[in-house]
C-alpha cells in the first residue's frame, strides 16, 4: 500500500477524503486478504459435503432433501449482515481517521508544545471521545441488528430440523425406516445444519475478504490511472540543456474538490539561465506555481512548455531527475545525517565526499561539526542515541539535500529559509544566485527563489510579483522600483520595517 501511494506522481490523492478513507480502511483490514483463498476452498468443501449428505437423506425419504432450504434464510441474513457491516465500515472510516490523527498529534513531538501551552489536551480528548462514540454507536447498532437477525435465521433452521425429524419418526413408526436409518438421518441432519452454518459463516468471511480485495483493486486502479495520465501520448525527451526557457500559457488551476481558481489564466515566461524570484503575500499562489512546475499537479487549463515542449509530454520521473528543491515544509527525515542529505541524489547516498560538497554549496557545512558523530549521527530522539537538530539545522540539512544534484535544469527554493531573518535570507539567496549563474552558463538552468519578503530578492534576474493568483508585475528590481507600483510600495514598507 505504501509503495502504491508513494508511487503516484501527483499529490492530489493526499487531499481527497474518499481516497484517504479507502486507504485507512484497507490498512485497518489488510490482514483479511490472506484469507480469501481459504474462504473459497472452505465453501467448496462445505458444498460438496452438503451434496453428499442430501443424497444419503434422499434415500431415506425424498422430503428430506428440502432440509437445506431451512438454512437459506440464515445464509441470506448473513450476507445482509456482512454487507451492512461494510456500509458501517465506510461510514466510520472518517471518524476513525480523526481518532488516529488526534492520537498522533497527542503522542508525537510536533504538536506537543502547543498542546501544553494552550491546555488543549482535554479538548482533544473530548473530540476523540465524540468520534469514538459515533463509531461505537454505528457499530453497536450493526451488532444488535446482526444478533437479532441471526437468531431469526437459527430459529428457522431449528424448525427445519424438527420437521425433518418428524418425517423420519413417522417413517420409523410406519415400519418404512430402520433404527439405523433414524440414527443416520439424525447424524446427517445435524451435519447439514452444521454445514449450512459453516457455509453462512465462510460466505460472510469470503464477502469480507472480497470487499477488502476490491479496496486494494481500487487503490491499484487509482495508481494505474495516475500512471496512465502521467504517461505522455506523444513523448518528448527532457532537454539536456535549456535553450529558450519555461512558459506558462493561459494556465489556470483549481485544487481537486474545489471550485475556486487559485491561478486564473497565468501567462509567464522564465528565460533559460535566469534566477527568478517569485514574491507575494502568503496565499498569493507562489507555491502553486512551483507545484505545477514540479508536476505535483497539472494545470486545469492551459499548458506549461519547456523549450516549446508541453511539460506533460515528458516522462515525470525523467523530468524530476533534472530538478532539485527545498520547500518551506521540508521533510525531517530521521535517518543518519549523511543519508538525510544524500537522498537528494539517492545513487550517492553513502558518498560522504558528495554529501560534504552539497552541504558546502548550501553554506551548511557547519552542521556536521555540531552533531555528535558528525555525518554518522542518527537524527531524531525517538531512536537510541539519536540527536535532535534545531529547526535551523534541519533547514540547513534540507538545503544540503537540495544541492546534492550538481546541475539540475530547475532548482526550486520555496521559502526554505522562512524561519531566518530577512538579512540572513538575503545573504543566502545572493550566494545561491551566484552559484546558479555559474551553473546556468553551462546548462541554461533556471533557479526559482520563492519568498514573501520583497527586500531579500533584489539580486534576481527577474522578479515576478504574484497577487491573488495573478502576475501583477514582472521585471528587475530596479525597474519595478522605478515603476512605483505595488512592488515598490511593498518593498519600501518592508525595507523600513527591517531598519
Amino acid at each position: 500500500m505504501a509503495q502504491l501511494t508513494a508511487g503516484i506522481h501527483h499529490l492530489e490523492h493526499h487531499e481527497r477524503p474518499d481516497y484517504l478513507n479507502e486507504l485507512s480502511t484497507l490498512q485497518h483490514n489488510h490482514q483479511q486478504l490472506a484469507g480469501l483463498q481459504g474462504a473459497l476452498v472452505n465453501n467448496i468443501a462445505t458444498v460438496l459435503r452438503l451434496v453428499l449428505a442430501i443424497a444419503l437423506l434422499a434415500a431415506i425419504h425424498p422430503l428430506l432433501v428440502l432440509l437445506p432450504l431451512a438454512g437459506v434464510p440464515s445464509l441470506v441474513i448473513n450476507v445482509y449482515v456482512v454487507r451492512n457491516g461494510h456500509r458501517v465500515e465506510d461510514r466510520v472510516a472518517a471518524p476513525r481517521r480523526l481518532v488516529l490523527r488526534i492520537f498522533q498529534m497527542a503522542t508525537t513531538r510536533d504538536a506537543a508544545k502547543e498542546i501544553r501551552l494552550y491546555g488543549i489536551a482535554d479538548e482533544l480528548v473530548a473530540c476523540t471521545d465524540e468520534a469514538r462514540r459515533e463509531i461505537h454507536d454505528l457499530e453497536d447498532a450493526a451488532t444488535i441488528r446482526a444478533a437479532v437477525l441471526g437468531a431469526l435465521g437459527w430459529f428457522i433452521v431449528g424448525l427445519g430440523f424438527v420437521a425433518a425429524m418428524a418425517v423420519v419418526a413417522r417413517e420409523a413408526a410406519a415400519g418404512r425406516a430402520t433404527p439405523g436409518d433414524v440414527v443416520l438421518a439424525l447424524t446427517l441432519a445435524g451435519s447439514i445444519n452444521y454445514g449450512v452454518s459453516g457455509l453462512a459463516s465462510t460466505t460472510g468471511w469470503f464477502l469480507t475478504n472480497l470487499k477488502t480485495g476490491r479496496r486494494l483493486a481500487w487503490l491499484e486502479d487509482f495508481a494505474a490511472e495516475a500512471a496512465e495520465r502521467a504517461t505522455p501520448v506523444q513523448a518528448a525527451p527532457v532537454p539536456s540543456v535549456l535553450r529558450d526557457g519555461i512558459r506558462f500559457e493561459g494556465v489556470s488551476f483549481r485544487y481537486p474538490g474545489t471550485e475556486a481558481e487559485v491561478l486564473p489564466g497565468v501567462d509567464l515566461f522564465l528565460p533559460a539561465g535566469s534566477t527568478v524570484a517569485i514574491v507575494g503575500d502568503n496565499g498569493a499562489g507562489k507555491t502553486t506555481l512551483v507545484k505545477l512546475l514540479c508536476r505535483f499537479y497539472d494545470p486545469t487549463e492551459g499548458r506549461i512548455t519547456v523549450d516549446g515542449a508541453d511539460l506533460r509530454q515528458f516522462d515525470v520521473a525523467a523530468w524530476r531527475e533534472r530538478q532539485s528543491g527545498c520547500f518551506q515544509d521540508f521533510a525531517r527525515l530521521e535517518l543518519l545525517a549523511r543519508e538525510v542529505v544524500g537522498v537528494g541524489d539517492v545513487v550517492r547516498v553513502e558518498d560522504e565526499v558528495a554529501v560534504s560538497a552539497a552541504l558546502e554549496r548550501a553554506h551548511a557545512a557547519d552542521v556536521s561539526g555540531t552533531l555528535p558523530g558528525g555525518l554518522s549521527a542518527q537524527l531524531g530522539r525517538s531512536f537510541d542515541r539519536g540527536v535532535e537538530p534545531s529547526t535551523g539545522q534541519w533547514q540547513k540539512l534540507a538545503l544540503g539535500r537540495a544541492m546534492m544534484r550538481d546541475e539540475p535544469l530547475l532548482l526550486v527554493l520555496d521559502e526554505p529559509t522562512a524561519s531566518l531573518d530577512a538579512a540572513t535570507e538575503h545573504a543566502l539567496f545572493e550566494r545561491y544566485a551566484g552559484a546558479a549563474a555559474r551553473t546556468a552558463s553551462r546548462s541554461g538552468a533556471i533557479t526559482i527563489l520563492v519568498s514573501h519578503r520583497f527586500s531579500t530578492v533584489r539580486m534576481a534576474d527577474l522578479i515576478v510579483v504574484v497577487d491573488g493568483g495573478r502576475v501583477s508585475e514582472i521585471g528587475r528590481h530596479e525597474q519595478l522600483v522605478a515603476n512605483g507600483g505595488a512592488y515598490a510600495e511593498l518593498y519600501g514598507l518592508q525595507a523600513r520595517a527591517y531598519r
